[in-house]
């Protein structure tokens, strides 16, 4: 099958699957006034596939087959690198918001080629590699969802008061199994094909039911997604030009007694590889997660030179020294990416990943530094970024006049010019939109203190702890 075109993606989404938003059934999720423009923002990755400009790094060709360089299993550092250059190119053309319909999919589908090779059972990897094929040939969008509910955070799955706070295994029949819970922070689901489930963490004794992963079409009987609405208020074109095009939708995704058939089960009751598993997505989608967040930084580190510029202080001390700070974030954060690349680690079958210590360096690297980043562009921005005027100052006759007089900036800059960066910036930094971004910082991909424990795992596990100690042992004459 050819690539999608923008439409056959959106016409696929008609398949009566179950998304609630605000306690009401959506019928169409491409006709809903907020979800809808969540799926217009997801058509990115297919127009850049279209695209001139865009296809020789969106699109890979083998053996006269054209597919989405999303599906790329990554066998070098070169596929890494290309990798992040799609996602970074992709997130620029979402004005700073990832698009993540085929980014977070693929990084699970390579996390479980990954581990199902090494598992004693082949029929596993035979599955996921089918289903990997369906993926890649039809061109599909996929979600991940990992993230349990969790309840009571101290308590282990079994040892919750309501075993469904992690999804489990309910039932077992000759041709599958039926499995009940909720994940949660569901990225794109609503507006996805395929949606695959991981466990969220290391399963031991006694938790084989909970040791589950398997992927289902959006529309299954059973699956439900109840969708978030935050960020769902009517915005202006002016005051917000990033949400008011872009949006991305997530949910808490409910498996009702879902059936599971046998061929979409990935990992079954295998305690062991369940951690294997989750922490292997992680690898993948940690480098993801920095690679989209470059788009992000540089925004800042421009948006924050360009007001500078505008409000004519852009050759005093203390604003290059927060320009210095912005550049030395955004570079460390890209070299950081791209090392982690270069420095990719085997996986089975000639696959690689990224090297999980300096992914997790950079992620948080960024999750560390970004509200500083945020503090020095609204300090250089000023307090028109709450105090300006709406769009409908500007359009009408009787206030306009004193705008233009009033806000401009040094000479040369009209107040229209200077208002309508003080306006990116201020969906950037100052809205709900800025407010998501400020909030995915800390706990997308992962958490602080998650981040943390893996680069203190990564740098013992790969003789880093060992060699330093052995040299400070020298040194020191022992």
């Amino acid at each position: 099958m050819p690539l999608r075109t923008p439409d056959q993606y959106i016409a696929s989404l008609r398949d009566g699957r179950e998304v609630w938003f605000r306690g009401q059934w959506v019928p169409d999720v491409t006709a809903h006034p907020v979800i809808g423009k969540a799926v217009r923002h997801a058509t990115i990755d297919y127009h850049m596939a279209e695209s001139d400009r865009f296809r020789d790094l969106a699109v890979v060709t083998e053996n006269g087959q054209a597919y989405s360089r999303y599906y790329k299993i990554p066998r070098n550092a070169e596929d890494l690198l290309l990798r992040s250059r799609l996602i970074e190119a992709a997130t620029a053309e979402g004005d700073t918001l990832v698009v993540l319909i085929k980014e977070i999919g693929t990084d699970a589908l390579f996390a479980l080629l990954a581990v199902t090779a090494q598992m004693d059972d082949p029929v596993y990897y035979q599955r996921v590699r089918a289903f990997y094929d369906h993926c890649r040939h039809n061109d599909l969008a996929l979600a991940t969802a990992q993230t349990d509910v969790k309840g009571d955070r101290v308590r282990r799955p079994s040892e919750q008061q309501d075993p469904d706070l992690y999804l489990r295994v309910v039932e077992r029949r000759d041709d599958g199994v039926v499995v009940r819970g909720a994940k949660i922070h569901t990225s794109v689901t609503p507006n996805v094909n395929e949606v695959i489930v991981l466990p969220t963490r290391a399963m031991g004794a006694g938790e084989a039911d909970w040791s589950i992963a398997f992927a289902l079409p959006v529309n299954t009987p059973g699956v439900k997604l109840l969708a978030s609405p935050f960020g769902d208020a009517p915005v202006n074109p002016g005051e917000r030009p990033i949400s008011a095009r872009h949006k991305m939708m997530e949910t808490m995704t409910v498996f009702d007694d879902v059936f599971v058939p046998n061929a979409r089960i990935f990992l079954d009751g295998d305690t062991r590889r369940a951690g294997a598993l989750a922490l292997t997505f992680v690898e993948y989608h940690r480098f993801t997660a920095v690679s989209y967040k470059l788009p992000l930084v540089d925004a800042i580190v421009g948006a924050a030179a360009v007001i500078a510029d505008f409000n004519g202080i852009l050759s005093a001390t203390h604003v290059r020294e927060k320009l210095i700070s912005l550049i030395a974030y955004a570079e460390t954060l890209r070299a950081l990416t791209h090392k982690a690349a270069e420095r990719c680690v085997p996986k089975p079958r000639g696959q690689v990943a990224p090297d999980p210590l300096l992914v997790n360096i950079a992620k948080s690297h960024f999750a560390h530094g970004y509200h500083t980043a945020v503090q020095h562009l609204q300090e250089l921005a000023g307090g028109l970024l709450v105090t300006g005027p709406g769009d409908e100052d500007w359009a009408a006759p009787d206030t306009r006049p004193y705008l233009d007089k009033y806000l401009v900036g040094r000479k040369g800059v009209s107040a229209a010019q200077r208002m309508q960066m003080m306006n990116f910036i201020r969906d950037l930094t100052a809205s709900d939109y800025g407010a998501y971004q400020e909030v995915l910082a800390i706990h997308a991909e992962g958490s602080l203190e998650a981040e943390k424990l893996q680069i203190f795992r990564a740098y013992t596990d790969n003789g880093s702890a060992g060699r330093v100690m052995a040299l400070a042992r020298r040194m020191a004459g022992l």
